[in-house]
């Protein structure tokens, strides 16, 4: 049950149950996505909707967030350490970033209240890392992004999501696909945490590279945004490397139309359009369909194939950035 608090924001503030925790959620009826009038308990509401489904997302994963403190109409803040103010129950894990010699206490999701008091502190987006708190050094998911260039139709996208499905097929691996929140399509792959980031990417370009083959009139993989066919789709490999993050499962969007990273079944693509999934509508079918990424941890892939097509590629070193 959700309780009223003094406060002297304009609305009282709530305090939220939430497992063996009470989070203080501060200004309620801030209204964060003005196109819908979504407020920031409406935020709160939609996550513990989806709660199993975001944290087996972020669980145990150095964790940015993209924080409007004055909603979409303010300031948007890429917040890697954790804000300040942190009750002593909220997890962190410490990551290095070699660009700039500096390490960061992350936040490190274990459970829903720790979510809670993220949006609590005004987080809208989750952006999990690929590796995992036990060894931030070793990825243990690899992300497949196909990412639309801008005269890229979704139709587009739909096709080579099923040549992708095709090629894990052929690998013996097993995608698990969700919208991006945006016009792209994510599938997510668990691996045997056994390499680096680099030898990750490695694979991953690689990867990228097969489809291309396969789908040359569809698909590029062109480094520089510049010399990209923008009628093309990207297969952004580059997803895979250090403190590279993308929005994690049953995340939210920073957009106005408030739609949703959702996890979808391989035969619903063909139909689906990313538009529809929004906090207004997703609650409603995790209701029904659960968390469609539960079982993920349990179909673990060795990138050693992949690899194998990097040496053949040629692939050894890469940029280190995509801008």
């Amino acid at each position: 049950m959700v309780g009223r608090v003094a406060g002297k924001s304009a609305a009282p503030a709530v305090e939220i149950p939430v497992g063996d925790h009470l989070v203080r959620v501060s200004n309620p009826d801030r209204i964060y996505f003005p196109q819908s009038g979504a407020t920031k308990l409406d935020l709160v509401r939609y996550y513990l909707s989806v709660g199993d489904g975001i944290v087996n997302a972020l669980r145990e994963r150095p964790c940015m967030l993209h924080r409007f403190p004055k909603g979409l109409a303010g300031e948007k803040v890429h917040q890697k350490r954790l804000p300040a103010g942190a009750p002593d129950w909220i997890g962190t894990v410490r990551v290095y970033f070699p660009r700039y010699g500096r390490h960061a206490d992350e936040l490190c999701v274990r459970e829903l209240a720790d979510i809670v008091w993220a949006v609590q502190m005004s987080t809208v987006e989750f952006h999990p890392w690929n590796s995992r708190a036990a060894d931030t050094e070793s990825p243990d998911e690899w992300r497949i992004d196909l990412d639309p260039m801008p005269e890229c139709p979704w139709s587009r996208v739909q096709r080579v999501a099923g040549v992708v499905r095709e090629t894990l097929t052929e690998l013996g691996a097993v995608g698990f696909p969700k919208t991006s929140g945006g016009k792209g399509i994510h599938i997510y792959v668990r691996i045997a945490p056994e390499h680096g980031f680099h030898e990750v990417r490695r694979a991953a370009l690689a990867f990228a590279h097969e489809v291309q083959r396969r789908a040359p009139a569809d698909v590029t993989t062109t480094w520089w945004r510049r010399d990209r066919d923008p009628r093309q789709l990207f297969v952004d490999y580059n997803q895979n490397a250090r403190d590279h993050t993308i929005a994690a499962a049953y995340s939210v969007r920073g957009v106005p139309s408030a739609t949703v990273s959702t996890p979808v079944r391989w035969d619903e693509i063909e139909d689906i359009d990313p538009r529809d999934f929004t906090i207004a509508t997703v609650p409603q079918r995790y209701a029904a369909l659960g968390d469609l990424h539960a079982d993920i941890d349990a179909e673990v892939f060795r990138i050693e194939p992949l690899l194998q097509w990097a040496d053949r590629d040629r692939i050894v070193e890469l940029p280190d950035d995509a801008s």
